[in-house]
């Protein structure tokens, strides 16, 4: 296989290359399996399934069973049993970009490969403070920036699944009322695997000695990429469709825009991505993306075009 750009930490994969590293590994989704996977604007194909995320699953399932042979080691050296340490996979990009679909794509995928796993899905959005403490501090603007999350909160918790321990409660987000939804929580009890799905997972933050990252307790990262214009048009057209549907609830903290005129609605949704949403993609997420295990880069209709993997 030719690899370009030898000055580089990543080997680069064409979307044909990559699909080879399939091999024969089957794929078990149908598209009935598919349907409640995908996000709200996407429609992704099987064949998309079988071309890049059955590849990726092969792959961090031989970084699992590396993982467990370690683990199996430290054990045997420290004359006894540890307890069971969930392999973290985090999932890091843009809003609109795809993160939730990747994420429980490969939930679907990693569940049933090659024995049965279980594999618990979080989002970093239940870390979020809350509206009201948003509200106080005047960062609702900045709502998705790494100052918005509570993330001592969030390293306590990742510290708590790697740790082992059980039943570990994570916040639980609410995208209808924008805010976190009061004592009512999803446990982690133990899982194989974890995926941390989230804007800022790949964060390292201010250069303070000593300091934790997120980034810390991950073993395996993927950043989904795509041009800046694709995520302002996704972004966009995922705006018009929440105002004929999830906005029109009048339990909806956005029902005000459900009433705009679709130009209306173009235009509002593009100032909140020139404002806040691109801003904070270029100040705090696309630094981040050469931190990554892997970067899968889209193109059009969500399509993956390169896959490049850190050496």
């Amino acid at each position: 296989m030719e690899i370009t750009e030898q000055l580089t930490p990543f080997l680069n994969f064409s979307r044909q290359q990559w699909a080879e590293l399939r091999k024969s590994v089957p794929l078990k989704l149908t598209e009935q399996d598919l349907k409640p996977l995908l996000g709200f604007n996407e429609e992704l194909s099987l064949d998309e399934v079988s071309t890049i995320y059955l590849p990726l699953a092969r792959l961090i399932n031989y970084y699992i069973d590396e993982n467990l042979r370690r683990q199996t080691v430290l054990n045997r050296f420290l004359g006894g049993q540890s307890p069971k340490v969930p392999y973290i996979i985090s999932i890091a990009g843009s809003v609109a970009v795809g993160k939730s679909t990747s994420a429980r794509i490969l939930q679907s995928l990693l569940t049933h490969w090659p024995t049965e796993r279980k594999v618990d899905l979080i989002t970093t959005d239940g870390f979020l403070y809350p509206l009201e403490k948003l509200k106080e501090d005047d960062l609702l603007q900045k709502k998705g920036f790494p100052i918005s999350y509570d993330t001592a909160k969030l390293i306590r918790f990742l510290a708590d699944i790697k740790s082992g321990k059980p039943s570990v409660k994570s916040p639980i987000y609410s995208h209808l009322t924008y805010d976190i939804v009061p004592d009512k929580f999803d446990i982690v009890d133990q899982p194989d695997i974890l995926i941390l799905e989230g804007l800022n997972v790949l964060q390292t933050g201010s250069n303070k000695a000593n300091q934790t990252f997120v980034s810390d307790f991950v073993d395996f990262s993927i950043y989904v990429d795509a041009d800046e214009n694709l995520l302002k048009e996704w972004y966009i057209k995922r705006f018009l469709k929440f105002r004929q549907s999830a906005f029109t609830n009048p339990d909806s903290y956005f029902k005000h825009y459900a009433n705009l005129s679709e130009q209306e609605a173009i235009e509002t949704a593009s100032n909140i991505w020139d404002n806040i949403n691109g801003l904070n993609l270029k100040q705090n997420i696309l630094p981040t993306r050469e931190r990554a295990n892997l970067i899968l880069r889209k193109g059009e209709n969500h399509e993956v075009e390169l896959v490049k993997l850190r050496k």
